[in-house]
């Protein structure tokens, strides 16, 4: 008689992975508040939270404004695209992209397959207000950066406007957009 009955093991049922096994992909501009919010949405939730960028910083052993000045654009762009698709494959998370990483078609495809888009959107003099704490936004670094972030929204914002979900985050409590988001995810549990 062979000692592998049937009944002999018992399978322990799995919970479904959580938001269908996709990542939460945050998506917008610059200051949007991505990792920011991202930290918390991914504590709020119990996921991994992954910044895009710091991702790309490890795979390349150089910071970002480094891989733009050694490299350029579009080099970063590649490397951004293969770290992206290598990192929705981790199932549910919380991923935060660069600005420029949903502009990729091949991004922005791989996204709608693997994950659920969020579209962390503010008005112009909030995002100002923030990227200037933060002096290192290569794309930036001109004579009139607010010049330069207007002409991004111009081409950017009708492409992030392909997400899933989109959100203004204003300038209140990254909480009280945390809350909204988690609302705005639940028909995706």
């Amino acid at each position: 008689m062979s000692s592998h009955s049937p009944h002999s093991a018992t399978a322990t049922p799995t919970a479904p992975a959580p938001y269908g096994g996709k990542a939460i992909v945050l998506v917008g501009l610059m200051g949007a508040g991505k990792t920011t919010v991202g930290r918390r949405l991914a504590q709020r939730l119990d996921l991994p939270f992954v910044d895009a960028d710091a991702e790309v910083e490890a795979a390349a052993g150089l910071t970002i404004p480094e891989i733009f000045e050694r490299h350029g654009e579009p080099a970063f762009r590649d490397g951004e695209r293969k770290v992206i698709a290598r990192l929705l494959s981790n199932g549910p998370q919380v991923l935060a992209t660069g600005g420029g990483a949903f502009m990729d078609p091949e991004t922005r495809a791989r996204v709608a397959e693997e994950g659920i888009s969020v579209w962390l959107k503010a008005d112009l003099d909030v995002l100002m207000k923030r990227v200037g704490k933060r002096p290192t936004r290569p794309l930036l670094k001109a004579d009139n950066p607010r010049a330069i972030m207007e002409k991004l929204m111009a081409e950017r914002n009708p492409v992030y406007a392909e997400a899933d979900i989109a959100l203004e985050t204003g300038e209140g409590p990254h909480e009280e957009v945390v809350d909204r988001l988690v609302t705005l995810l639940e028909p995706y549990k």
